[in-house]
């Protein structure tokens, strides 16, 4: 652990203690800032990896996030986040963190230091073959996780190492390595620091990119947001106007006739169709919406004429 960059000492912050509150969070803040520019070094390898994620989900796979600790929590807010935000089943982006539900609010001793535990958490999650796990973890050494990801790739998925230490074993152990170098950390070895940060920035990229690939965004616009509550039906009207130029009484009538399917009306007000062509659209399209809007209008065949 010693040799890890995660686990040294910061000279930057050195009687961090001594300092005023406004010195501490000028020298936080100067540590966060370096964070986007290690994601930004990654984004080649980010985009392999989107790319093997929305291949997988064309096909029917699925996107699995594993880690431990502060690493799991984040994995489980931004599997949590998909299906509110991008009409996704629950299903098709998922987070296994060490230790079960219980991790998620509090700590679970031992539960990341298993290679078994790992393997088996994602045997009982049905991982296979055209899936792609993403392992979490900042010092690339959690046995969790690495058992976990040595599964997956046995098992034909496409495996992903996000981590601040590319030469740990997690990043031996996958296909595709995203290894942002955030260096020691303002607290040594507090890695829910400029690492988590990463980890988040990262998870950000994964899912967002990958979601706007699949259609799940039009323009950039939030057309799949699930219209759950008063802040949420008011928010996809607003998208619902701006993004088809309608009047308000038109988007609030387009909304009633598509049961308030935001994309269906969208197609609605695009296209002219009515409901039931809007959902055809999406569907043929695979629900990707500027391809919905693109295609064809379906011609049904005329009724024949009644003889004298």
């Amino acid at each position: 652990m010693k040799a890890l960059k995660t686990e040294q000492r910061n000279p930057r912050t050195r009687g961090l203690d001594r300092k005023s509150t406004v010195d501490i969070l000028r020298v936080l803040n100067a540590e966060d800032a370096r964070v986007a520019l290690a994601v930004l070094h990654e984004l080649p390898k980010i985009a392999r990896a989107v790319d093997a994620i929305v291949k997988s989900f064309r096909a029917g796979g699925r996107l699995f996030y594993v880690g431990a600790g502060t690493s799991g929590r984040l994995a489980v807010l931004d599997a949590a986040e998909c299906p509110p935000t991008f009409g996704t089943s629950p299903k098709m982006v998922q987070a296994i963190i060490a230790g079960g539900s219980r991790a998620v609010r509090g700590a679970v001793e031992g539960a990341e230091d298993s290679t078994k535990n790992g393997a088996r958490d994602l045997r009982k999650a049905g991982v296979k073959r055209g899936d792609v796990v993403v392992g979490l973890a900042a010092s690339g050494t959690t046995p969790y996780v690495i058992g976990a990801m040595q599964f997956a790739r046995k098992h034909g998925a496409v495996t992903v190492a996000v981590t601040s230490n590319s030469r740990s074993p997690l990043a031996r152990a996958v296909n595709i390595v995203i290894a942002p170098e955030t260096g020691p950390e303002a607290i040594s070895g507090s890695t829910r620091l400029k690492a988590g940060t990463a980890q988040k920035m990262v998870l950000n990229l994964l899912s967002t990119g990958s979601m706007v690939r699949l259609g799940r965004v039009y323009e950039n616009w939030m057309v799949y947001v699930a219209l759950t509550n008063q802040k949420l039906r008011q928010r996809g009207a607003r998208i619902l106007q701006e993004a088809s130029g309608a009047t308000v009484s038109a988007a609030e009538q387009a909304l009633r006739q598509s049961q308030h399917d935001l994309p269906v009306a969208l197609v609605m007000l695009k296209t002219s169709a009515d409901a039931s062509e809007a959902r055809r659209r999406l569907q043929q399209s695979g629900g990707h919406l500027r391809q919905a809007l693109e295609l064809p209008i379906a011609k049904h065949p005329r009724p024949p004429r009644k003889r004298n």
